[in-house]
């Protein structure tokens, strides 16, 4: 699910576990970023 946030926030947030903040990074991610950290469907 996608939330519209604010003032500049992008956090990346999958299942309550935060994958990446632009805030604490001071960045936007490389694609490999998030995809990497994202769960292995296969594990379920």
């Amino acid at each position: 699910m996608l939330e519209k946030g604010g003032g500049g926030v992008f956090d990346v947030i999958v299942d309550g576990r935060l994958l990446f903040s632009k805030h604490l990074e001071g960045r936007f991610p490389q694609e490999s970023e998030v995809l990497d950290k994202l769960p292995d469907p296969a594990n379920d």
